[in-house]
């Protein structure tokens, strides 16, 4: 005779077995990562990064001068900023470039200063003399999850481009202090769940996104419930969904440069 467990599964037990993803992964799966180098031949280090259908050309390209505030302030070192577009068919509906409409995006305003604050929290801009490293995050195609790819992308560009100043004596040290990767998390279908794309995104209840050294330490931390709140215990769950997903990146990352 079956135990009464067996025959009245909890509610718990139904909803995960109700449970499906858009995209039918695990709620732990990421989507397939990729990375294509050398995508842009004229700049120093470039890579397309695709996180599932999301692909974003991510490029480095250096100068040989700081910006004007650090030569009039007299502040040592080289400096690191990044730059972030939507492409106008990079989504279902054509999107305007900024140019046209006379202004600048504030969300891409937003993003590129994130991308330009979590990398610089892993190059040592002392070791990085008299030098500007730009880094231009454009998206190719929009499904969920642009500014982590962009984030994780870049750091793969910003490898090569130093690589190639090592290799040709222009660095004496290298700058690099550790990986970067960003991924996104939430809360669906109250379920927290790895690697949203975009019809997750679109109906979370909690959109986080999290940016991580390679050795495990946070850079940032995003996170929002969307007219919702979300406990303590989601949150750790959705922190411990990200160090799985940065793991997993960091990994990529190292093989795309090895090979």
């Amino acid at each position: 005779m079956k135990s009464e467990s067996l025959q009245n599964p909890s509610l718990a037990d139904q909803l995960n077995e109700a449970f499906t993803r858009p995209s039918g992964r695990e709620f732990d799966q990421m989507r397939e990562v990729t990375f294509k180098k050398d995508i842009a031949p004229h700049a120093n280090g470039s890579v397309l990064c695709s996180f599932g259908n999301t692909q974003v050309i991510c490029a480095a390209m250096i100068e040989d001068r700081v910006p004007g505030w650090m030569r009039q302030q007299k502040v040592e070192g080289g400096w690191l900023t990044a730059e972030y577009n939507m492409l106008p068919y990079s989504t279902l509906s054509r999107k305007d470039r900024p140019s046209s409409k006379g202004k600048q995006d504030g969300r891409n305003i937003e993003i590129q200063r994130l991308i330009g604050r979590s990398l610089r929290a892993v190059v040592d801009l002392k070791k990085f003399p008299d030098k500007t490293l730009w880094i231009d995050c454009d998206v190719l195609r929009a499904d969920g999850g642009t500014r982590t790819a962009s984030i994780t992308g870049a750091w793969v560009a910003i490898r090569i481009a130093i690589n190639e100043l090592l290799q040709r004596g222009k660095l004496e040290e290298d700058p690099i202090i550790d990986h970067l990767a960003a991924i996104s998390v939430g809360v669906y279908k109250d379920t927290c769940v790895l690697d949203l794309d975009y019809p997750e995104d679109r109906d979370a209840s909690v959109d986080a996104n999290i940016v991580m050294t390679g050795n495990g330490q946070f850079v940032e931390v995003q996170s929002t419930g969307e007219e919702a709140t979300y406990s303590k215990t989601q949150l750790d769950e959705m922190l411990d969904l990200a160090g799985k997903g940065i793991t997993e990146l960091v990994s990529a990352q190292k093989v795309v440069l090895s090979s």
